[in-house]
């Protein structure tokens, strides 16, 4: 018998979020998410990492190609030059918590060795992962989130945010019941892609933005 396909924007992590749980709970929980079709292919979920008090909270768009393999967030080239660049201005990666948007990598297959190549996860995957982004503000309850690209920010903003009109800047936002504040800057991979100084010069000066609004 044929099966149905369910709809695209019915996919959802909610029911495989459990109440009342602390941050190990929800690792624990997210490993076994089907929420949407991501979990397909990826190695693994990448669930959030970090100081569980944490006054920083850093949201990226989704694991890449080492974290899918090593199972913890930036931990390849972007999040060594975010770790840089944190401590740079004045903020101890130490002492943050990160997390994706999405907890699954996406990729396409290309090359001779068909090496898995990012794909940028759509907006309704991004919110359909957006439980287990709302559980872990709950718990952390940080002083500031630094959106790190346009996908998350669509992921907390919705569809309408453009990281280039608000980066460098204070936000005050709803999100997930709560009122957050928000430093919006580029992703680090971006600073990679663009191999030049200039970029990474503005993810430094927008951190600075967000240890200034820690003070």
């Amino acid at each position: 018998m044929a099966t149905t396909k369910a709809p695209e924007d019915a996919y959802t992590a909610a029911p495989f979020v459990p109440e009342h749980a602390d941050l190990a709970a929800l690792r624990e929980a997210a490993a076994g998410c089907r929420g949407c079709p991501l979990h397909r292919d990826a190695t693994q979920t990448v669930f959030g990492a970090g100081d569980t008090g944490a006054r920083v909270m850093l949201v990226g768009e989704q694991p890449g190609d080492q974290e899918d393999r090593r199972g913890r967030p930036f931990v390849g080239p972007a999040g060594k030059l975010l770790d840089r660049a944190l401590a740079e201005a004045g903020i101890d990666p130490g002492e943050t918590y990160v997390t994706n948007a999405v907890k699954h990598f996406k990729f396409t297959r290309s090359g001779p060795g068909k090496r898995r190549i990012h794909k940028a996860p759509s907006l309704r995957e991004a919110v359909a992962c957006g439980p287990w982004l709302a559980a872990e503000l709950r718990l952390v309850e940080p002083e500031l989130i630094v959106v790190l690209g346009a996908t998350a920010g669509k992921a907390l903003l919705g569809s309408s945010f453009r990281v280039t009109e608000v980066r460098g800047t204070v936000l005050e936002e709803e999100i997930h019941g709560r009122r957050e504040r928000l430093v919006p800057t580029v992703h680090p991979s971006s600073v990679l892609r663009a191999d030049d100084l200039g970029a990474y010069r503005g993810l430094l000066s927008d951190l600075k933005v967000a240890a200034r609004a820690l003070v």
